[in-house]
């Protein structure tokens, strides 16, 4: 009898200790993250380093700004929005659908003129002129109509005084990873994208020269925390807090700054 109870014992300590794992990993704390598409490869390596220091799990998702907010304002179940601009941000921290004291600048995007390193034109060398060259026959960006990188473009090539030369040229992507995927597919000879995405290690080769900042409104990022249809998740809030907490810190800072997306330190990042 008493080694029938100790095998009983022992069999009941090692069903634990299988089990245990798997509890763990069930109670697993998630956050779905919609992220604008220029984030692609910056919010993919802030999310690793996040993981490796917590006991959360991300869920990244990356589109345009203009569809997530609609998505979102529809009752999409994301934890948290980084955008490409402030204002749909801003709209739903207004609309009281996002968590207090989350709405905040987190990056500054830029533009540039990318080509494959194979391309017949180098905008490294010609700038604007690139878009002229007679190999040029189509030229992507994000469809400004939802994407802020996109608008930024439109608005570069109208300032730039060359948009009358080349508008029928324009071909859209649904945000600025396609439009950068046209480019790479040759779909398209040459693209106004994110300097974040053609700056990755992972994207591939190119030439490219980016946009002078002067031509286009400054691409201020902004970030919230949401609330599911309205309803407070206090959990969730803890967690989501935590994520922006450590993207604006000066370790998110230095991974944003590889791909050129970090903006300056405010007065009140002093000290932290």
């Amino acid at each position: 009898m008493r080694l029938n109870s100790s095998l009983q014992i022992i069999v009941v300590l090692c069903v634990s200790a299988l089990l245990l794992p798997a509890l763990s990993l069930s109670q697993q704390t998630e956050l779905n993250v919609a992220a604008a598409s220029d984030l692609k490869f910056a919010m993919t390596e802030l999310a690793s380093a996040y993981e490796k220091q917590s006991s959360i799990k991300l869920n990244l998702v990356f589109g345009s700004s203009g569809n997530f907010f609609a998505q979102i304002h529809n009752g999409a179940p994301y934890d948290l929005f980084f955008s490409a601009d402030e204002l749909s941000p801003r709209k739903l921290n207004e609309a009281g659908i996002s968590f207090y004291g989350t709405f905040r600048e987190y990056a500054i995007g830029r533009i540039v003129l990318w080509a494959p390193a194979d391309a017949k034109v180098d905008p490294s060398e010609l700038g604007w002129r690139s878009l002229l060259d007679p190999t040029v026959q189509k030229i992507a960006i994000a469809n400004p109509d939802h994407a802020p990188y996109g608008r930024a473009a439109l608005e570069a090539l109208k300032n730039s005084g060359y948009y009358d030369q080349v508008k029928d040229k324009l071909v859209f992507g649904e945000n600025v990873a396609q439009a950068a995927q046209f480019v790479q597919s040759g779909n398209a000879q040459i693209g106004i994208v994110a300097q974040a995405l053609v700056s990755a290690p992972d994207f591939g080769p190119g030439h490219y020269w980016e946009i002078p900042r002067q031509l286009y409104t400054p691409l201020q990022q902004y970030v919230v925390a949401l609330k599911h249809l309205g309803k407070e998740d206090p959990a969730k809030e803890k967690e989501a807090l935590a994520f922006v907490t450590f993207v604006v810190s000066r370790p998110g800072r230095v991974i944003l700054a590889k791909y050129g997306l970090a903006p300056k330190p405010s007065n009140s990042d002093a000290g932290h």
